[in-house]
């Protein structure tokens, strides 16, 4: 169970960084390698965070010996091909949310990590947040049972910048990349399949070429439902805010803080080893690694997910 695991990291940008600031925390695990598009910058982050070998060439990477292991925090459009190249080099690979924006690739990736045996699994962080933790654990006794989800995803992001506020290479989307974090945690919390769907979105943008606002109405088999509202315009409080209303209780989700349904703070901070839900993704993938054990957010229990993505796609076009 302590035996070391070599991770190489590709996509050295903002949430890169998040996931070797999570890494740095977990004994036994060594980052060898850092994949980035400008090699500057790589070196300088292969340099902070003590990895020996930089390039701009995935595969040169997967061919390395000293990588067990790849965490894929790339464009959208790369996440598949990218996860079945890595499993076929013979290496695990955590690969950032989304795990694809067209369903059929995630289906490739599910059926190659079934042909190798490998772990595999898709950042899906609120399952990991010690305030959605809390929940599933009252969910898991019997002590609550969701009626109701409801749902902000707000930026403000109406030029192509990252969290950091540099500028991107790739156009991130409402629906494939932040509709997935909510429509998984849906069914994850509710242990039920998503039956009914339907979506409406805003204007699309002129230069973006995507829609700035959107609207998700979901119903699973359990009867429970939930209303997720997206935006890229919103002028205000940044991020994902979630307001579970159960048969029992009421609890509102702001990052890593769990209220009541009267505003009374939860204390979350013994849920797990750390407040990072980040951190806390990367524990279970080296996990899963050393066990040789399926993850939590395995490809495979994410995909569900995705089909109604493309579900919900198709019923936008």
């Amino acid at each position: 169970m302590t035996q070391t695991v070599r991770i190489a990291l590709a996509g050295p940008g903002a949430f890169g960084i998040k996931h070797l600031d999570g890494l740095k925390n977990i004994p036994g695990v060594e980052v060898t390698s850092i994949i980035g598009r400008e090699i500057p910058k790589a070196e300088e982050v292969a340099h902070k965070y003590g990895a020996k070998h930089v390039t701009n060439n995935l595969d040169e990477a997967l061919a390395r010996p000293d990588v067990d292991a790849v965490i894929l925090c790339t464009p959208t459009q790369m996440h598949a091909q990218q996860s079945i190249a890595a499993m076929k080099a013979g290496k695990h690979v955590q690969v950032e949310i989304p795990l694809c924006d067209q369903v059929e690739e995630g289906r490739a990736v599910v059926e190659t990590q079934k042909r190798t045996g490998l772990v595999a699994m898709c950042g899906h962080t609120r399952r990991f947040n010690p305030s959605h933790q809390y929940v599933n654990r009252k969910i898991k006794a019997g002590e609550f049972n969701i009626q109701q989800m409801d749902v902000q995803t707000y930026f403000f992001r109406r030029t192509n910048m990252n969290a950091l506020g540099q500028p991107r290479s790739w156009t991130d989307h409402l629906l494939w990349h932040h509709a997935a974090h909510t429509v998984d945690l849906f069914q994850y919390q509710t242990g039920s399949r998503v039956v009914k769907a339907n979506a409406v979105q805003g204007p699309i943008h002129k230069d973006l070429g995507i829609a700035m606002d959107m609207s998700i109405q979901l119903k699973t088999e359990s009867g429970a439902i939930c209303t997720l509202s997206l935006s890229f315009n919103n002028d205000g409080p940044l991020g994902t805010f979630f307001r579970y209303i159960g048969d029992t209780a009421t609890y509102i989700a702001r990052y890593d803080d769990l209220f009541n349904g009267k505003e009374e703070k939860i204390d979350v901070s013994k849920v797990d080893v750390s407040m990072n839900g980040i951190e806390l993704q990367d524990r279970e993938f080296i996990a899963a690694i050393r066990e040789k054990r399926e993850p939590n957010s395995s490809v495979r229990q994410v995909l569900a997910c995705y089909e109604v993505l493309d579900q919900l796609e198709r019923q936008l076009a």
